[in-house]
């Protein structure tokens, strides 16, 4: 598979396309590198910057991922970016915001590159079982940043590691980067404007409906070293993941690291 051409995006072109679909979004930048979008908007919360700014970065240097984990990509081949949100729901529910953003990014990807995908919690997002985006959202005061990282135009040779995919592998319709970051960024507004007024059941039902955890067989890694085996039984209002163990107990999961495990039998 040869590389394709990688057009750089053009921010007045972007933020035209964008203001057509949505005027939810208060601001919209593009720079060509930096180390991470999530860390330079957190810097900016601080300082009061408004809800609805969107940064964008053609490569990054120090991209983060769950865990630390370093994220990487070659410049201007996927769709790097991080927006900022100030919730008024309460702060015990903005947990399910990393729901949302896969849930709109599910959406939009259908809608604008004609492919489907499935949700893996707590934040990533497949095409037929191997990673297109993952999504990392914290918390900075009172607002929450959210950033995605999608694979748009990678090839097979470029992916870092073989249980990831693009846009491009998955035989999307478009590869076109406005397009797509427009249509998503559409999509998380018209998502989180019904949170945000109504609550997280709309979205919970959404990312139920299109997931790829509930119901397997998985292990759950936790920060602190421990693991846990069993079904993924459910998902609470909060967002937290309910597994159901062999000898029969359920247990809540706010936070871990979840690998899909072969069916049992």
């Amino acid at each position: 598979m040869s590389t394709p051409m990688r057009k750089p995006l053009d921010r007045h072109e972007l933020w035209s396309l964008l203001s057509e679909k949505s005027g939810f979004w208060t601001e919209l930048d593009v720079v060509q590198v930096t180390g991470s979008t999530n860390a330079d908007l957190a810097e900016a919360a601080k300082h009061g910057a408004p809800q609805g700014k969107v940064l964008i970065a053609e490569e990054q240097s120090h991209g983060r991922g769950r865990l630390d984990r370093q994220w990487v990509s070659p410049p201007r081949a996927g769709l790097t970016m991080s927006f900022l949100l100030r919730p008024t729901v309460p702060r015990e529910q903005w947990g399910t915001l990393s729901l949302l953003t896969a849930v709109a990014l599910e959406e939009s990807l259908k809608a604008v590159c004609g492919v489907s995908a499935k949700l893996k919690w707590p934040n990533d997002v497949l095409i037929d079982g191997r990673k297109v985006c993952g999504i990392l959202a914290q918390v900075e005061g009172n607002a929450v940043i959210v950033g995605a990282g999608l694979n748009v135009s990678l090839t097979e040779e470029e992916l870092p590691v073989p249980e990831a995919t693009s846009l491009q592998i998955a035989g999307a319709s478009t590869l076109d980067r406005t397009e797509i970051a427009a249509g998503f960024l559409a999509h998380v507004a018209a998502v989180y404007e019904t949170w945000n007024e109504r609550g997280p059941g709309s979205v919970i039902e959404r990312w139920r409906r299109n997931s790829a955890t509930l119901g397997r067989h998985v292990a759950v890694s936790f920060p602190n070293g421990r693991n846990l085996t069993g079904r993924a039984a459910g998902i609470d209002e909060n967002g937290c993941l309910r597994i159901a163990a062999p000898d029969g107990t359920v247990e809540t999961v706010a936070a871990g690291d979840i690998v899909h495990l072969r069916p049992q039998g």
